[in-house]
């Protein structure tokens, strides 16, 4: 860095606005916290009328907070929260939902194959790969530990 550029960073310092952290945490805390009270009281739905267990409920959660996601990212209605809440609108569920259906509509108006289908795996392709080898290896792991041991 020139000089120039350092005495430049140093004058425009004082003009910045300053990060509200503790806000933009409490706000991710909340935002976050409130999608995963929306999940368990999914839960406790399907639990309660469906009688499913605690394990078989997990899911058709997933898959409802997953349309549900898709549908706000659809309607503009997730940006808006993801704006608010920052990473707190990341949870992993909901956050991977609003991505993939994010990349989807960006490229729609170039028609239902080439545009939605292709794009919508783009990211998702890589996350499945990743997520299919870890739990291979994370795997073979656990098998050669349990046969030595």
């Amino acid at each position: 860095m020139t000089p120039e550029q350092k005495a430049y960073l140093e004058k425009i310092k004082p003009l910045q606005p300053k990060t509200p952290y503790v806000l933009n945490a409490f706000k991710a805390f909340m935002v976050g916290g409130f999608i995963c009270l929306i999940g368990q009281g999914i839960t406790n739905f399907y639990i309660t009328f469906f009688n499913f267990t605690e394990q078989t409920a997990g899911n058709p959660t997933v898959a409802t907070l997953i349309l549900i996601a898709s549908l706000l990212t659809g309607f503009g209605v997730y940006d808006k929260i993801g704006q608010f809440g920052g990473a707190g609108s990341i949870v992993p569920v909901t956050g991977f939902a609003n991505a993939v259906t994010s990349a989807a509509l960006e490229h729609k108006s170039e028609g239902i194959v080439l545009g939605i289908a292709t794009n919508l795996f783009k990211l998702a392709g890589a996350v499945i790969v990743f997520g299919a080898v870890s739990a291979y290896v994370i795997g073979m792991i656990r098998y050669l530990i349990k046969l030595f041991i």
